[in-house]
């Protein structure tokens, strides 16, 4: 029963910059950083418009978390899974909440943590194949070329092999074109998205030639009945022990969907996040200084592993860090399916409810310095569930997240073990956003790294920080970075 002491949606504070008929579409076209940015002063919730719609966007942590974990009521939804689904279909990262249950169960398998050390070795002989395929001085397309070894992992744990190098090259290619759609499809009225222009061309021709690509695969793969020991082999065998209308497996449509979703998922995302930890090394030094010390200590010569994770705490502190400061998915949307209430305010069913990491993670109520890079501030913290979210929560957070960060590490490391990168010009680099915070066109100069000693590493790891990275010593600071009583 709805509380009629609570306020209607439209009670919810307009935010400033809206445009007769455009709203905020074009400060979210212009800048969208910024403007997401602009809303941090709104404690919990403000009103954006897009066009004649107009969707609440939540500023609390506590309201985010409740949305997250409400998934019935506030279901995946809204203008960007819109255009995912135009890609991936119903995936497990956007099928509604009917469907979602028993996709989870079907895929879950796939990334039970016992599978990780197969994948993991699949990772480190990626990195370090890549690692060794640049030379001294080389200037890098740094998120081409982490979106060749995130690719070329992926085909491998997905399928027992990397694709042909002319099939992979146009899948790279097709997903940039996807991919850099993506932001502007969402922000575009119906009717324009459906205008039949240059890059709707485009966009039409890698969508299908991807989705081509991936079906041929699977019909391959459905007349081969050999246990391949890789993640496509695993949702093939899946079965729903719980299935009540009989639908104990994935079908062909279903399988293809779900294979998109961890192909793009596994490719883009990782690869996009390893491009900002390297820029973050290249512009911070010392903390790259102090990882290359970590990882001579923990390699010290030998082939790089899964087994060495545990060991690795500054490379993942490194990861945690870029994930905070750059998530991928920036911004994220959901539906409500009935009448509800959030926060003391009623939302009808079909209202639009905004999500973003980037602002939570970004806000000088929750984190001490937070434009800041420092990857000590998770020495003595774990993320908390509420303010660092750059997986989602709940029943919906993201079912590949060690497959992901196990990537990540083990990349990083195999990469900063043998090179050394430095920024190329002095100009600070900016993201382009897209439904990611992407990074490309970012390049970084590489150096190669001359063998440290045994000492220098133990020395360089307990050298001091620099001021860039040194934790507050003021009395009475609090060890865990995130700030409470907010």
């Amino acid at each position: 029963m709805t509380d009629t002491s609570t306020a209607s949606a439209e009670s919810v504070p307009l935010a400033p910059r809206a445009w007769p008929l455009l709203g905020h579409a074009l400060p979210l076209l212009r800048d969208p950083l910024a403007f997401i940015m602009s809303l941090s002063g709104y404690r919990e919730m403000v009103r954006v418009r897009l066009g004649p719609s107009s969707a609440v966007m939540i500023c609390d942590p506590d309201l985010t978390r409740q949305v997250f974990l409400n998934d019935r009521t506030f279901d995946k939804g809204g203008p960007i899974y819109d255009r995912i689904r135009e890609v991936i279909g119903d995936g497990l990262s956007t099928c509604a909440y009917p469907l979602h249950r028993r996709q989870r169960r079907l895929c879950q398998p796939s990334f039970h943590p016992t599978r990780l050390a197969g994948y993991g070795a699949v990772f480190a002989r990626a990195a370090a194949a890549k690692a060794g395929s640049w030379r001294d001085g080389d200037v890098l397309d740094v998120t081409q070329e982490m979106m060749t070894l995130t690719t070329r992992a992926t085909m491998e744990t997905m399928f027992s092999g990397a694709l042909p190098a002319e099939t992979m090259q146009r899948c790279l290619a097709d997903t940039a074109v996807i991919v850099s759609a993506f932001f502007r499809r969402m922000m575009t009225p119906a009717l324009l998205r459906r205008l039949p222009t240059r890059q709707k061309r485009r966009y039409d021709d890698a969508r299908t030639r991807l989705a081509a690509t991936i079906a041929e695969i699977i019909a391959e793969r459905r007349a081969d009945p050999t246990d391949h020991a890789d993640l496509l082999s695993t949702l093939v065998a899946a079965v729903d022990e719980e299935s009540e209308d009989g639908r104990r497996q994935l079908n062909d449509a279903e399988l293809a969907d779900e294979a998109l979703t961890f192909f793009l998922g596994g490719m883009e995302t990782t690869a996009i996040t390893l491009a900002w930890a390297l820029h973050l090394l290249a512009t911070n030094p010392d903390v790259q200084h102090r990882l290359k010390a970590e990882t001579d200590r923990v390699l010290a010569g030998k082939k790089l592993d899964p087994a060495h994770l545990p060991s690795l705490g500054l490379a993942s502190r490194v990861v945690t860090e870029t994930l905070r400061l750059y998530p991928p998915a920036w911004m994220m949307t959901r539906v409500v399916r009935e009448d509800a209430e959030l926060g003391g305010v009623r939302f009808k069913g079909g209202s639009t409810i905004v999500l973003s990491p980037y602002l939570l993670h970004r806000r000088a109520d929750l984190y001490d310095e937070p434009d800041r890079f420092d990857p000590d501030r998770w020495l003595d913290a774990q993320p908390d569930r509420a303010t660092y979210i750059p997986f989602g929560a709940g029943a919906r957070k993201c079912i590949g997240d060690q497959f992901a960060l196990t990537e990540a590490i083990l990349a990083l490391t195999a990469i900063v073990e043998r090179w050394e990168l430095t920024p190329v010009g002095d100009q600070p680099f900016q993201p382009k956003v897209e439904t990611s915070l992407s990074s490309r066109g970012l390049r970084l100069r590489l150096t190669e790294r001359r063998p440290s000693g045994a000492g220098d590493a133990e020395r360089s790891a307990a050298a001091p920080l620099s001021a860039s990275v040194q934790p507050s010593t003021q009395p009475g600071a609090a060890a865990c970075p995130v700030k409470h009583g907010k």
